[in-house]
């Protein structure tokens, strides 16, 4: 009798104790999306990037660079559909090109502060993939420029395939920013239920 007695007081204990696993299961299996999610900065990337001064440079040259591109890409479609105005058009691209360049180089500089390495960072293979196609074509028309390589409207298709190429990259580098913004958002939310957990 005294076993039977055990068996029923151990099956009554245990009964609790299995639900109480089982929700405990389904939450830490609720919250691992959340945790899976893989963000693009660690906190510490995120405090160099907040840093160094590279960031500011990258943060004004985007948007200039933008700028140029679509005042230049204006002046080569008037060129290919008027054939009007093509000494200025090609002035655009050179400047849009020396802009490339240097944001380039100094997003260069950037990935090494933030990620310590110059280049092909893992949160930005793809982008510095893609760029180096764009500085490729950017590079090809400058070539064909300064050789006489092909005649004018040969040049300025040469331009607008490098600005197609370009504006595909902008796209990555866009969706990277706004990838960016998202983890912060969701850090900043996650923080007052951390930091209430502890207390």
């Amino acid at each position: 009798m005294s076993n039977n007695l055990y068996s029923l007081a151990h099956k009554s204990v245990a009964a609790p104790a299995n639900a109480i696993s089982k929700l405990g299961n389904l939450g830490s299996q609720a919250s691992s999306p959340a945790q899976a999610l893989k963000t693009l900065y660690t906190p510490e990337q995120r405090i160099r990037r907040d840093a160094t001064r590279w960031t500011l440079v990258q943060g004004i040259l985007a948007p200039v660079q933008f700028v140029v591109f679509l005042i230049s890409l204006a002046l080569v479609l008037r060129y290919l559909f008027n054939g009007e105005g093509f000494a200025i058009a090609t002035a655009s691209i050179v400047v849009k090109t020396l802009v490339l360049y240097a944001i380039m180089i100094t997003g260069s500089i950037w990935e090494r502060e933030v990620f310590g390495c110059y280049l092909f960072a893992p949160a930005f293979f793809w982008e510095d993939v893609f760029s180096f196609l764009v500085l490729g074509l950017h590079t090809g028309y400058l070539i064909a420029l300064f050789a006489g390589i092909g005649g004018p409207r040969e040049q300025m298709l040469l331009a607008l395939a490098a600005y197609a190429s370009y504006f595909v990259n902008a796209t990555q580098f866009l969706l990277k920013l706004r990838a960016a913004r998202r983890d912060e958002r969701i850090a900043s939310a996650a923080a007052p239920s951390v930091s209430g957990s502890r207390a």
